[in-house]
């Protein structure tokens, strides 16, 4: 038996909370890359939000770790996929663009899930939404072609593009299999500290920690980064996907890029130039148009 839809205020509530929350996250993390190494950071982000996850979950809410092998095995796929690999490669994309460029290419995430929920689900866009996925991978294109000015660039976008694939695969993984043994949140409180065993170690063996200065310059913005940013979006997105479709459910990626791009100017004086606003616009209009049409079959669906 499914879960009943959520009240349509709150679930617009959560979705405006999330994409502040995510959206300002990139400018956050650019402060941290100020102080610290990107495999290093995308590590401590984990340790400091699984840590705070596992214990408001476990203390406050009273639930138990599982201990299901099968249970833990599928948690360990999305850590694998979102909070290890999407969030190491968020980490080093931002830390080579400028925050608005990166909160515009981490929102092609919804452009991804639908690829993926074709090939993994069968499920076929409806006309309007492959209308869309065509616009935004469009504009991811365009957002693509400052990559020939010069490789950190390049890499910086690849390595955004290549999270996004990985984010996406994540929350479609939740839906193609069976999590209902263990709470959206618990799901994210497990996986954190999972990452964290991984990215931890490859850090420590890649970068060291010379170039790290343990400061507030590193600890504010990394406490933003892992908690509201890390843990709790994350947790909160588990929610969502959990209780909707999971095209659906990445409705708040077309939010994201305004609220990152908004941060990246009002804290550090960021500008968009003419490329970047096409390609983000496009990015934009094709994620709603997805949206949307998902939306559209699922209600009539419902109707019939």
């Amino acid at each position: 038996m499914s879960a009943a839809p959520a009240n349509p205020r709150v679930t617009l509530a959560l979705v405006v909370l999330v994409a502040l929350l995510i959206g300002g996250n990139f400018t956050a993390l650019k402060f941290a890359l100020d102080h610290t190494t990107p495999l290093l950071l995308a590590g401590l982000r984990t340790v400091v939000g699984g840590t705070f996850l596992l214990g408001f979950v476990t203390l406050v809410r009273g639930e138990r770790i599982p201990t299901d092998r099968s249970v833990l095995a599928r948690i360990f796929v999305v850590s694998l996929a979102i909070t290890t690999i999407s969030s190491a490669l968020l980490v080093i994309g931002v830390n080579r663009v400028p925050a608005g460029l990166a909160s515009l290419l981490s929102s092609t995430m919804p452009l991804f899930t639908a690829l993926l929920v074709l090939l993994l689900m069968g499920v076929r866009p409806t006309r309007l939404g492959t209308l869309g996925l065509v616009v935004g991978f469009a504009g991811t294109v365009v957002l693509a072609s400052p990559s020939l000015d010069g490789e950190a660039t390049a890499i910086g976008i690849v390595a955004l593009a290549a999270s996004a694939l990985a984010w996406a695969f994540g929350t479609v993984f939740m839906q193609w299999r069976d999590f209902s043994a263990v709470s959206p949140v618990m799901i994210v409180a497990v996986q954190l500290p999972m990452s964290a065993a991984v990215l931890i170690p490859v850090a420590l063996l890649t970068e060291g920690v010379a170039d790290t200065d343990w400061s507030l310059g590193l600890f504010v913005p990394l406490a933003y980064a892992a908690i509201p940013a890390n843990a709790v979006t994350f947790a909160l997105m588990a929610t969502i996907v959990k209780r909707a479709a999971a095209t659906q459910a990445a409705a708040t990626a077309y939010l994201i890029p305004i609220s990152g791009v908004f941060f990246g100017w009002l804290i550090r004086d960021e500008r968009l130039g003419a490329i970047e606003l096409v390609g983000g616009v496009l990015v934009v209009a094709g994620v709603y148009l997805l949206v949307t049409a998902n939306a559209r079959a699922k209600m009539a669906a419902t109707a019939s």
